[in-house]
């Protein structure tokens, strides 16, 4: 039993505790003398923070070769942009969903600006590293040898994709290096009430743990659901059928997170004498322990009789607190009652239940709805014959989404597969009236189909037919997505020396965009660096031959016009935008920039104006 302090907790405690909530993996537990205590990594935190490791003591820790690779692979910076694909989106204009094509480790850095502490949930179904199953891995590059002989796959870029055999030296170090460096980023994007769903089977359940562990911290720590997957007879030949997986749920910061099962059943609740605190029902007042201060009469004010706890028991409150409920009305005496009978009626409002959901449980129904054999029946009707092995049920991932979200929250998957969450979050939306957005990110792997290319493709075709099924059967939902794919930088390669530079490429140098990006590509790249979320509504209006991009309610304004003049640069600070961007070879020379900056400060003072 610990002793009272009476006196204030050091100030470095609460600065370790400051520092954990920013940085979980820089804290750890080191044993000094006969105690256990919580001391700074500072290796890790320089890590973090873009310095060299340097050697450290000897401490409890998580490690594998290429640990610190993979940390510092989330960390480093990324060039690439996200471009628009309008042809290959639906209802591009006024959907708020997202379906992004690329490596997810480049995605997720390039969200962290604009969607930084604003997801609620994510939810992946990573590789399960079974030695069969393709998986990313950074900074990798297959030759020609192992292309051919199938030990790897390229994405579309060709690059980032191997298959990780169990005879690799490498095989559990890979995967915890490929599944690290994106949950250190994929942490920042929850919000503090947020939570991540992780699905995994036995190969790294273990490994997993103990990331997510580092990662998140284990106080954030939710539990684990076991989910029936099939139903077989055979065995792996040992005499033991495996029929489940594990989903792993950590918060951002568990204290916060409230997961709410079924609407509880209040059937017996009702308001038969129209009290003003709502239904109730009636509820027993004793308890089975107590002591001389609970074990007392209360007096019926209409027959002045006095009832007493039942033999062996007690009132489970105070006399106090006895008195107060009567003042209260919670305690509803009796006119006429039988001699064995209670002189009143305790009274149990459903507004004061703990909670109005039922818990969410560990163990996940064994109905078939929620197995894999459903999953490939619900993908199969909808695609044919899909490519895609072992999809998860659209209805288990649209219980976690009514678990942990609810009205215009966002969801992530950066392991969208087959796109099931999509599916799950409109059905969601349908089903209860949310507005629930989700954000998909996937690889464009290889599938075998003879109408789709890549599993995006079918991912996106998977979308819009069930967008369609909703729609016929008249359920509201927004159905739409708008597509991005991960592109290199929108600026031109100027690394040259120079001698290597001649009279007839100063033509060339004259704007540093390169020849093939559109006004979209540039538009989204700038809310990418502003920190715009990439589903925000624009409009473009043509103004004096210039074409202005307002986005948002006014807060961005973006021309990307040549020689833009005066007039339109008045007329656009006059919207008074919060933000405002140009192209720099837009303006003639540094006195027109000049000129710009002035007539913000007059029109719309506290813009912030740049230049691309």
């Amino acid at each position: 039993m610990e002793k009272m302090r009476f006196e204030t907790s050091p100030g470095w405690e609460r600065n370790i505790e400051k520092l954990q909530q920013l940085f979980p993996a820089c804290v750890k537990e080191s044993r000094i003398g006969n105690k256990t205590e919580r001391t700074v990594d500072f290796q890790m935190l320089k890590l973090l923070l873009g310095e060299e490791d340097t050697a450290g003591s000897e401490r409890y820790e998580f490690s594998w070769p290429g640990k610190k690779q993979a940390l510092m692979d989330a960390y480093t910076s990324s060039s690439d942009t996200l471009r628009p694909q309008p042809e290959r989106s639906r209802d591009w204009d006024t959907t708020g969903n997202l379906f992004i094509e690329g490596d997810n480790l480049t995605v997720l850095k390039l969200m962290q600006e604009s969607y930084l502490g604003k997801i609620k949930m994510i939810y992946i179904d990573p590789p399960y590293n079974t030695g069969k199953d393709f998986i990313y891995k950074d900074n990798f590059a297959m030759s020609e040898e192992e292309y051919e002989s199938g030990l790897g796959m390229y994405n579309s870029r060709g690059e980032k994709l191997f298959k990780n055999t169990e005879s690799n030296g490498r095989f559990h170090s890979d995967w915890c290096s490929m599944i690290y460096s994106r949950l250190l980023l994929a942490r920042n994007l929850l919000s503090e009430d947020g939570v991540i769903f992780i699905s995994m089977d036995d190969n790294e359940q273990a490994n997993l743990m103990k990331i997510c562990d580092e990662i998140f911290g284990e106080s954030n720590y939710i539990g684990q659901v076991i989910r029936k997957t099939k139903s077989m007879t055979a065995d792996q030949g040992n005499g033991f059928n495996m029929q489940h997986e594990v989903l792993l749920i950590y918060g951002k910061n568990a204290s916060r997170v409230r997961l709410h099962g079924e609407e509880k059943a209040f059937h017996n609740y009702a308001n038969p004498d129209e009290d003003p605190n709502g239904d109730w029902c009636a509820g027993d007042p004793s308890a089975r322990s107590g002591g001389p201060s609970t074990y007392f009469g209360i007096d019926n004010p209409y027959t002045h009789r006095t009832d007493y706890p039942p033999a062996g028991r007690y009132w489970a409150f105070s006399r106090t607190t006895m008195e107060n409920y009567i003042q209260q009305g919670k305690i509803k005496f009796k006119k006429g009652y039988g001699e064995s009978e209670r002189g009143f009626v305790f009274k149990r409002y459903k507004k004061d239940a703990a909670s109005q959901w039922e818990p969410v449980h560990s163990l996940f129904g064994t109905e078939n709805p929620y197995m894999n054999q459903a999953a490939t029946v619900e993908l199969k009707e909808l695609l044919g014959d899909s490519g895609f092995s072992y999809p998860k049920p659209a209805a288990f991932i649209e219980k976690l989404v009514q678990y942990a979200t609810g009205g215009e929250d966002l969801v992530l998957d950066f392991f969208a597969g087959s796109g099931t969450t999509a599916q799950a979050v409109m059905e969601a939306n349908a089903r209860d009236g949310g507005k629930r957005k989700f954000i998909l990110v996937q690889l464009p792997e290889k599938i075998q189909h003879k109408e789709y290319d890549n599993l995006c493709q079918l991912s996106q075709e998977r979308i819009r037919r069930c967008g369609d099924r909703l729609r016929q059967e008249g359920k509201t939902a927004d159905t739409g997505f708008r597509g991005f794919s991960v592109g290199d930088s929108n600026w031109k390669d100027v690394y040259r020396r120079p001698e290597d530079y001649h009279q007839e490429m100063l033509a060339l140098l004259e704007s540093n965009i390169k020849e093939d990006r559109s006004d979209l590509d540039l538009l989204f790249g700038c809310l990418l660096e502003w920190g715009y979320p990439l589903s925000m509504t624009y409009t473009a209006e043509e103004i004096e031959g210039c074409r202005v991009y307002t986005c948002g309610q006014g807060e961005l304004a973006v021309c990307f016009a040549q020689k833009i003049p005066e007039s339109v640069i008045r007329k656009i600070a006059a919207g008074q935008p919060r933000c405002a961007v140009f192209r720099d070879s837009g303006f003639a020379d540094s006195s027109e920039k000049i000129n710009v900056g002035e007539i913000f400060r007059l029109l719309a003072p506290g813009a912030k104006v740049k230049v691309i």
